[in-house]
């Protein structure tokens, strides 16, 4: 752990604050209206606790009356309790080369430091700690477990303020391993990248018999389909090299659309056999949306 950078030294600029502010106010307001009461139910915390003790009125549960009040006092009472919060939520950010290879402003990065933003805000509100992890051919660096808001600020800052240089790729296994060795008791861990890896099944695996794994898979319509633009320079980020495609041949777009698919069916399996829930994070549409989406069906799932 002695080589990783825990509290690495950052340059602010005023472009930087602005963007961490402008995703600040939109999804606290979200976090706080449509996301952190769901959030509640789908993840419960370690356990309950006695708060206290109050007289019996008709209807409440006679398995909680306290028995020793009762006696002191003459008159039924029964014993109160409160749901015990101690659970950590860790984002893991992918920050390798290819996740600025998409549409839009900031490309999947901006999309990231969103998801960051929304489930820190959900999570702080229901005073659980909150920690970031972001990696891409190592680990970069670990914001250990806080709570509060300001400490969820300062990780959509982490995400957005790195540069992220041509050559490094994603390389999911040494996160997950890191993950299982540095977080002692269960926690919710959402992984965050746009997936192009392979090998890490074994180290998903070990993670998700311990911890609860979410994968948001961020998705851009290029990593699906190429457009017919015609004769087109493609350069790999993450290896290298550029290519010359013809994609106005219709054979070229359909060998490309079925590489995608076969892609997408392998990740799909892999996160099923590892018993992780996947949430596909489209940069076309809005990012928050299925999440909200996925917690108000798990919250619905749990209350039947």
């Amino acid at each position: 752990m002695a080589d990783v950078p825990i509290d690495p030294a950052i340059e602010i600029s005023a472009a930087l604050m602005g963007r961490v502010r402008s995703i600040e106010i939109r999804t606290r307001r979200l976090a706080a209206s449509d996301v952190s009461g769901s959030y509640r139910s789908v993840f419960r915390g370690a356990g309950i606790e006695f708060a206290e003790a109050r007289e019996y009125v008709p209807g409440d549960d006679i398995r909680r009356i306290d028995w020793n009040v009762t006696a002191r006092t003459g008159v039924p009472w029964v014993k109160e309790y409160v749901e015990e919060r101690d659970l950590t939520v860790v984002c893991a950010v992918d920050r390798s080369a290819s996740m600025l290879a998409a549409h839009g402003a900031g490309g999947r990065v901006r999309a990231a430091a969103e998801l960051v933003a929304l489930l820190g805000f959900a999570a702080a509100y229901n005073h659980d700690r909150t920690a970031l992890l972001t990696f891409s051919d190592g680990i970069e660096a670990f914001v250990p477990p806080k709570r509060g808001p300001r400490h969820v600020i300062r990780q959509i800052r982490d995400v957005l303020q790195a540069d992220l240089a041509a050559g490094k790729r994603t390389a999911m296994t040494p996160a997950l391993e890191y993950l299982g060795r540095v977080l002692g008791r269960r926690s919710v861990i959402f992984l965050i990248s746009d997936f192009l890896d392979d090998g890490y099944e074994a180290a998903l695996q070990t993670l998700a018999r311990r911890h609860e794994v979410i994968a948001l898979t961020l998705i851009d319509p290029l990593d699906e389909a190429l457009p017919d633009l015609g004769l087109i320079e493609l350069e790999d980020v993450e290896r290298g090299g550029r290519l010359l495609v013809d994609t106005g041949d219709a054979r070229t777009r359909e060998a490309y659309a079925e590489r995608a698919r076969a892609r997408t069916l392998r990740r799909q399996e892999t996160l099923a056999r590892a018993g992780v829930d996947e949430i596909a994070v489209r940069l076309d549409r809005d990012a928050v949306d299925p999440v909200s989406a996925y917690f108000r069906r798990r919250a619905r799932a749990v209350s039947m």
